[in-house]
């Protein structure tokens, strides 16, 4: 696997990464759910430098000129409902790329610190000799992504896989490291040190999912 960190670099995503960790500015949903979809816009433009690309003549009003352009047929899949602003950030700039949506969640059997994944909802178009990019906000334990990638590749065969990640812990790499094609590459906007004992990242900034969407029962 091919782990890029984009915080290794300062850069504009410092800011963004600091808003939706900040307590107070959490408050506001609309402010972090637009958060989460920059991010998700700088992590898609990171990653398109390593697509592949064709000349293509494009005609002007006064001439024509080559430019190039990628040629992958990209499918995003984004995890409900944590991923939702995530999918939008990614999307505006791959406007062109089939999505597919599968929800996975934690559950806590008899309300116990142990948990299962449960993937429940999938929808998805083929994903076979495209570019598959795996969206998730939180990479905390890593068996969620695991648990979906498991689940997708019934959809066939992809000629590279991209993840997308805001928040990872270092557990969660390691866990996800060989559970994947060793070419796939990990983009991640920022890695932090711990998880607690419910599997939550430490600082990390709380459940992505309710802070963008209201809590849930």
């Amino acid at each position: 696997m091919i782990i890029h960190h984009l915080q290794e670099k300062n850069s504009i995503l410092n800011k963004f990464i600091a808003e939706i960790r900040d307590v107070k500015i959490q408050k506001d949903s609309l402010r972090f759910r637009r958060n989460i979809e920059r991010i998700g816009e700088v992590l898609g433009y990171e990653l398109s430098k390593k697509l592949s690309y064709k000349n293509v003549s494009i005609e002007t009003p006064l001439g024509k000129k080559t430019e190039q352009l990628s040629n992958n047929d990209v499918v995003l899949c984004s995890i409900l409902r944590a991923g939702l602003p995530l999918h939008q950030g990614v999307l505006n700039y791959f406007d062109d790329a089939e999505n597919a949506f599968i929800s996975a969640y934690r559950h806590h059997p008899n309300n116990s610190v142990e948990s299962e994944i449960v993937v429940e909802y999938f929808a998805a178009p083929s994903i076979e000799n495209k570019t598959l990019l795996l969206l998730d906000p939180m990479l905390a334990t890593g068996q969620s992504l695991v648990s979906v990638y498991e689940a997708i590749k019934k959809q066939g065969t992809p000629v590279e896989i991209h993840i997308l990640v805001v928040i990872a812990s270092k557990e969660g790499i390691e866990f996800i490291r060989d559970k994947f094609p060793e070419n796939t590459h990990l983009w991640i906007a920022a890695i932090d040190d711990d998880l607690n004992s419910k599997g939550y990242i430490v600082p990390g900034l709380g459940d992505a999912g309710d802070l963008a969407f209201g809590t849930k029962l």
